[in-house]
């Protein structure tokens, strides 16, 4: 392939050297993945949460959870925080790329105004 047809990728920023220290019992706190960028389980976002969500200036959410899970698995702060809420199945046929575009879109802005906010 020629120089002038090659993709192009962002790359990413550099890792933090403590991330390399994960350990299974950190699967249930949130790990930031990327600058202002965490990922983790619905139990980092609950209601006894909220000190440390404000802590990491945390102002956007996304929720996946399966439809019968809308029950008991809700936003806890929706004056608080924006929520993209995604239900999605949890099975091996549920194409999930459809809701690629929204996420991405959701996250950007949220990272948009973050970059806004913050002084540089």
């Amino acid at each position: 392939m020629d120089e002038e047809n090659k993709l192009q990728f962002p790359s990413l920023p550099p890792c933090k050297e403590d991330l390399l220290d994960w350990a299974y019992p950190m699967r249930r706190e949130m790990q930031e993945i990327l600058p202002g960028l965490f990922l983790g389980p619905y139990s980092a976002a609950m209601k006894s949460k909220l000190s440390i969500l404000e802590r990491q200036e945390i102002t956007h959410l996304v929720c996946v959870r399966q439809d019968i899970e809308a029950n008991f698995i809700k936003p806890n702060f929706p004056h608080k925080f924006r929520y993209l809420v995604l239900d999605i199945a949890d099975n091996p046929v549920e194409n999930i790329i459809r809701y690629f575009p929204m996420t991405k879109e959701f996250i950007d802005g949220c990272l948009s105004l973050q970059r806004y906010r913050r002084p540089s």
